[in-house]
């Protein structure tokens, strides 16, 4: 049995038929004075396009460098390609994400691969032992 997730004793619908006012009380500190503060034009364009895209009326990914915007209950089921300073980086949005930012879900560095000696390296580096 898959066991049903609550936000702060509150299920996902019930979350989502929750007013902005309402919701604001459930959220932790800094995700609630990020958003009394004011959303601008940018995340208000980008929290548009997330209900285009869950109503079906959006056809095109949605690309973002918003890495700071807070996940709301309406968001929940779309897909987001966020910034990662190289390239876009898809993040399903789902219930347990509520709450938190959005940078948080990709990361913004890699793990060091390093390859043989490249041109120019001195004749003591090209030696690679065999075992």
């Amino acid at each position: 049995m898959v066991k049903e997730f609550k936000y702060r004793g509150l299920s996902t619908e019930a979350l989502q038929s929750q007013s902005l006012e309402n919701l604001f009380h459930l959220l932790p500190a800094r995700a609630r004075r990020s958003l009394t503060r004011g959303i601008t034009d940018q995340k208000r364009k980008l929290l548009e396009e997330t209900k285009l895209a869950k109503a079906g009326k959006l056809t095109t990914p949605i690309k973002t460098h918003l890495r700071d915007l807070i996940i709301l209950p309406y968001m929940i089921g779309v897909t987001i390609n966020v910034f990662s300073g190289k390239e876009f980086v898809p993040v399903i949005i789902k219930p347990e994400m509520v709450g938190h930012y959005l940078g948080e879900y990709v990361m913004t560095n890699k793990r060091v691969v390093h390859g043989a000696p490249g041109v120019g390296a001195s004749r003591s580096s090209l030696y690679v032992p065999l075992k």
